[in-house]
């Protein structure tokens, strides 16, 4: 089962942009969490989200229809919401569980929210923006932005310049251009904020052993990410398996010779290479 789950997101992660099932990805990541897991049950679901939400549709329904009842639907009839009181709770990051409990953080519920919409004929894109995930879409007037943590709603300027506030500090985000961070995000950079969420809930938890699962998957979806090579390697000491510590930090410095922490990272492989020798 694992063997298939890893081709099988291989292969995802080969095809393009357009081709690829955002949604399969993320229920294939969540295997590793829930091996038995019923993929094609769960994108079943999200079908009969989409069904729900055209039964409900009036006559000739337009784009604000269709929103105003995805919105309804989801977020007042099924009661799906954000994690307010859990945040930081590793279900949130699955999207089997974020569909059982119908609780998420940003990421989950706007992956299930432009999911639902695609279904239903809607171009939603999904935004990586500092600190928290939105979802937009464009019109003659220009693109409108929303919030499926927060039900849906409408993001004005004011909200998103609140938000980068909130981020970045005022002074930076006086700086910084809103458009530039409303760009619309591609699906494997997607799945790795997914994922990077997920590891910094496992490593505030010192759950080593599923860290380092994620970080290999997001080592399969972009090799020879150099931070995450370091990641992996500091998760392999707490670990204690000293030999694939060195050789991540030995491959970060390849991939990042200048690196700020570079001394600190050399002195760190010479370090482990007695510890190593030792263990010989």
């Amino acid at each position: 089962m694992e063997s298939f789950a890893h081709e099988r997101l291989l292969k995802i992660f080969k095809s393009s942009e357009q081709e690829m099932n955002l949604a399969e990805a993320a229920l294939l990541i969540a295997r590793d969490e829930y091996p038995s897991l019923d993929v094609e049950a769960y994108l079943q679901q999200l079908d009969e989200l989409a069904s729900g939400v055209q039964q409900r549709l009036p006559a000739q329904a337009g784009l604000e229809d269709t929103l105003v009842t995805l919105n309804q639907f989801l977020f007042v009839e099924l009661g799906f919401c954000g994690d307010t009181e859990n945040y930081d709770d590793p279900r949130n990051s699955f999207l089997n569980e974020v569909l059982d409990r119908k609780r998420g953080i940003p990421i989950t519920l706007s992956i299930i929210y432009m999911e639902v919409g695609r279904r239903l004929g809607l171009a939603l894109k999904g935004v990586s923006f500092p600190g928290h995930f939105l979802v937009k879409f464009s019109t003659r007037e220009g693109e409108v932005v929303l919030d499926p943590f927060s039900g849906g709603s409408l993001m004005s300027k004011e909200d998103l310049e609140e938000m980068l506030e909130e981020a970045y500090g005022a002074a930076d985000a006086a700086h910084t251009p809103l458009e530039r961070l409303l760009a619309a995000a591609g699906k494997k950079e997607i799945l790795i904020r997914m994922l990077r969420n997920l590891k910094g809930t496992y490593l505030r938890r010192e759950r080593f052993d599923k860290a380092l699962t994620v970080v290999d998957r997001i080592l399969l979806i972009q090799p020879d990410q150099p931070d995450e090579v370091r990641d992996r390697g500091r998760i392999y000491e707490h670990l204690e398996c000293f030999r694939a510590a060195m050789e991540n930090y030995q491959s970060y410095l390849r991939l990042r010779p200048s690196g700020g922490d570079a001394p600190e990272v050399h002195k760190r492989v010479a370090e482990l290479r007695q510890i190593v020798a030792h263990l010989n």
